[in-house]
């Protein structure tokens, strides 16, 4: 039995956060299917391993224990599997950068595809989305990580937040050629970070795997297509 069982979308986007968590602290977990998580989205909140709107949704095998929401899995995680730093400095600025990441998804996507990206929209958002990579920048700079080494936070290993960096950029970049360049210009030391962060064995398998299992796929649906017609 794996470890985990998980349910998102067969895309990377918010899912590829806890999947790349997991994939980093050599856990398993059992990938549900689209008919399976719409099955589950369809009962009453009561009869849900944990009460939710959509996506993802992760439970713990051994134990039972459910839970939904990205920010708050990345950290249950990240406290259970020892990828949390020890100080409650660290710890609160842990939980800041996994809600920014969040909330830079929400808005690249427009809350989910509220409406669609247009030329105009997207030129007015751009100088926002250099800086929500300026947040990023700001505190690689503080903590004084190089473009060689380090981690976020300025700790010895890595954690969530390098984790959820390297996978916020690296999905958005790999697959947004006008975004990998902004990043290299605007936040070069997070740039480096999650180029790094992908050289270790785990991650590089998981990212190839993306790649194999979604093509270049990123969030889905006609909110990908307006992105994709202003980004590249």
């Amino acid at each position: 039995m794996a470890d985990y069982d998980f349910y998102y979308w067969p895309l990377p986007f918010r899912g590829q956060f806890i999947r790349a968590i997991l994939a980093y602290a050599g856990k398993d977990w059992t990938e549900n299917d689209s008919g399976a998580i719409a099955k589950l989205m369809e009962k009453e909140p009561r009869d849900q391993p944990v009460p939710f709107m959509g996506p993802p949704v992760l439970v713990d095998t051994a134990s039972g224990f459910a839970l939904s929401q990205m920010p708050a899995i990345a950290l249950y995680l990240g406290d259970t599997l020892g990828l949390m730093p020890d100080s409650a400095e660290g710890r609160a600025v842990t939980a800041k950068i996994v809600n920014d990441a969040n909330d830079v998804i929400d808005e690249i996507t427009l809350d989910g595809g509220r409406e669609m990206w247009t030329a105009e929209t997207w030129e007015e958002f751009v100088p926002r989305l250099r800086r929500w990579m300026g947040f990023w920048e700001a505190i690689a700079a503080k903590r004084g990580l190089t473009a060689g080494d380090g981690f976020l936070l300025g700790t010895d290993e890595a954690g969530v937040a390098d984790i959820v960096t390297a996978v916020l950029w690296t999905t958005m970049a790999d697959r947004f050629a006008s975004i990998a360049k902004m990043l290299e210009q605007t936040a070069p030391l997070t740039s480096a970070l999650a180029k790094r962060m992908h050289e270790v064995p785990a991650l590089a398998a998981l990212k190839a795997k993306a790649f194999e299992q979604y093509g270049d796929g990123y969030c889905g649906g006609e909110i990908e297509k307006s992105l994709r017609a202003v980004a590249n």
